[in-house]
């Protein structure tokens, strides 16, 4: 039990002079105890909460000396505020009914300064458990509640920066890899808000190939070894979107050395991998157009030279064939021309690519070029083939050269031809479209003819892709190709104010398709093309050149089978106006194939076409009054008075 304490003058203070030995009192050693005392203020108060004794530490902190202090309420040391709040009496009720009082607080000095004090108030009893008064211990802890509001003011500007920064995902990591905190440009940038991903692994941003791959984990290992971890890789949004990442990971660890955990930064550079492929592509495409244009002034001029060299050679030739000189063997002159020939149609070839040969453009209708031309390229493909047309509804005109076209298309047949050994896949297709700002290399933004050939061949590599219109290159055996044909097809094109595009990959097949400008005054929204469909249906090669022939003369577009089968394959995928098939056919005839046609198709008109006259075809169940027939062999007006008819 502790004795109460009374307050005593203070002892004489200590000198250096050895003194006797004292044999001191257990009251007097406590005396000298409290009263020595600096860094805290010790004091008694009585049952009121008037002071009662002072020590050293008290007057330290506080500022009064011993008489100007006791008898006087402990109440005054307390702010106007806490007076107001009636805290003294709370404190001393807290102790007596609590055993204890213990709080932080501001307090007054007698100079009306401030300090932040830590308080501790116990009760005092004597040995019959009668209250005597409280014991007072005061400490003076401004400096350290000053370092502790610095420290969290330091924070909170920490914690307010990080959450103001939207460009980069700031939080950190568990040292298993849990968030443990996230701010608004994780939120933004990965989508997930704070209560959904706190507590969460951050393996969860990452691509499933990185996750099988084990990188979350190698990442976390290599910060932990290292300190530190950056890369660049695709992540995923909450929305399962992916972006690309610039990540930096830093290991964070306490006083002792021991990893608590990572801070992780993370910046969305998708835009900026956007910008740089574009510029990785737009000056490959600037170096591989330098190229060709060298490759072609070369060309061009090399070609002109060899032209002028064989002029004299085929003019000597004649000369000399004439004169009848040394009476020279006509097979020697007969090679000789056909080497002329050969060289001349090399010559006519380096100028293609050069874009220097003599064009003949007019507007016309690519549709009805290439329906016209169908029967050549579908015998130049074999019969492993399944070769398709499909020409778009009311494609534009185009400014062209229709020879150079046809054999353009007609290249581009037989090198998808070539790369389908085994069989395949080989389609035409046309189509109108509006181009925008540098949506394909060389061409300003406006209305287009695309012309696609696509094949389902062994495709090429990129290496391969980015000569495939240089002259003289090919990956053709020895004997089996010039070089020369892509070549012809990208001269002819950007000659035409086109573009030829590849879209290509090794085991995938090739895309390659022609951008052609439209003609004058088609935009869009002005003019169109109206010319009706014809599908011819001939089993005779021959006559199905001459009917294509007379109905394009007409200005009809044209389209061709060989029999009904092929037929209706072409009646399912392209807008047939008009049906025009033999009546005699192997397999399904004619009759036959106009009876489904308008079951099917009731809008297709129906002309049949036959060698024998109407009374002598008997065939069972057919028909024949039922459609308008023409007798072989017709003529021009014979079909265009079909066609009334049949209207």
């Amino acid at each position: 039990m502790m004795l109460p304490y009374r307050y005593r003058e203070p002892l004489p203070p200590m000198t250096h002079q050895p003194a006797a030995k004292k044999n001191l009192t257990e009251e007097q050693r406590f005396q000298y105890l409290i009263s020595g005392i600096s860094d805290y203020a010790i004091y008694m108060l009585d049952t009121e909460g008037h002071v009662s004794s002072w020590n050293a530490g008290a007057q330290r902190f506080k500022g009064y000396v011993a008489p100007e202090i006791l008898g006087q309420h402990f109440s005054r040391f307390y702010t106007p505020e806490d007076r107001a709040t009636n805290l003294p009496a709370r404190a001393l009720s807290t102790a007596l009914h609590e055993g204890k009082y213990e709080a932080e607080g501001w307090r007054m000095r007698k100079d009306g300064t401030r300090f932040w004090a830590s308080v501790v108030i116990d009760p005092i009893y004597d040995e019959h458990g009668t209250l005597l008064g409280y014991g007072k211990i005061t400490r003076d802890v401004t400096e350290k509640r000053l370092a502790e509001q610095a420290l969290r003011a330091s924070e909170e500007r920490f914690r307010l920066l990080v959450q103001g920064v939207t460009d980069y995902a700031i939080y950190m990591l568990s040292p298993q890899g849990e968030v443990t905190n996230w701010n608004v440009g994780a939120e933004r940038i990965k989508g997930y808000a704070y209560n959904e991903i706190v507590g969460q692994h951050f393996s969860r941003f990452y691509t499933d190939e990185d996750r099988a791959s084990g990188m979350p984990a190698r990442a976390l290992g290599n910060a932990a070894r290292e300190g530190r971890y950056e890369a660049e890789g695709w992540r995923v949004r909450k929305d399962g979107t992916r972006f690309w990442a610039h990540v930096v990971i830093d290991a964070i660890h306490d006083d002792m050395g021991s990893l608590i955990g990572f801070a992780k930064i993370t910046r969305d550079l998708t835009e900026k991998k956007k910008a740089d492929a574009a510029l990785a592509e737009a000056n490959a495409a600037l170096f591989q157009a330098q190229k060709m244009e060298s490759i072609g002034q070369l060309t061009g001029g090399i070609a002109h030279d060899f032209n002028n060299l064989l002029s004299v050679l085929a003019s000597g030739l004649e000369v000399l064939s004439l004169k009848g000189v040394g009476n020279a063997d006509s097979k020697t002159f007969d090679s000789m021309r056909r080497a002329i020939d050969r060289g001349a149609t090399l010559t006519q070839q380096l100028l293609a690519f050069a874009r220097q040969q003599p064009l003949q453009p007019e507007t016309r209708s690519v549709n009805r070029l290439i329906s016209g031309f169908e029967s050549v390229l579908r015998r130049a493909v074999n019969a492993s083939i399944d070769f398709q047309v499909r020409l778009g509804p009311q494609v534009h005109s185009t400014v062209i050269d229709s020879a150079r076209f046809e054999s353009a298309i007609l290249n581009l047949v037989v090198n998808a031809r070539d790369a389908m050994p085994e069989g395949g896949r080989l389609e035409i297709e046309t189509a109108n479209v509006d181009l925008t700002e540098r949506e394909v290399r060389g061409l300003a933004p406006g209305p287009y003819v695309r012309v696609t050939v696509t094949d389902t061949g062994t495709g090429m590599s990129p290496e391969t892709a980015s000569r495939a219109f240089e002259p003289f290159y090919t990956t053709k055996e020895v004997g089996k190709g010039t070089g020369l044909g892509l070549s012809q097809v990208y001269g002819f094109i950007k000659q035409s104010g086109g573009e030829i595009m590849i879209a290509t990959a090794p085991g995938e097949g090739t895309a390659i398709s022609i951008y052609l400008p439209a003609a004058p005054g088609q935009d869009g929204g002005g003019q169109q093309e109206s010319t009706e469909l014809v599908l011819i249906v001939e089993d005779e090669p021959d006559l199905m050149v001459v009917a294509s022939a007379l109905f394009i003369s007409m200005g009809y577009e044209v389209v061709t089978a060989s029999d009904s089968r092929e037929a209706i394959s072409l009646l399912g995928t392209r807008n047939v106006d008009i049906l025009f098939t033999d009546v005699i056919m192997p397999g399904m005839n004619g009759v036959e194939l106009a009876t489904w046609t308008h079951a099917n198709y009731p809008a297709v008109k129906t002309i049949l076409a036959s060698g024998y006259p109407l009374p002598a075809l008997k065939l069972e169940d057919a028909k024949l009054d039922d459609f308008v027939f023409v007798g072989k062999p017709y003529r021009l007006s014979d079909l265009a008075r079909a066609l009334r008819s049949a209207a």
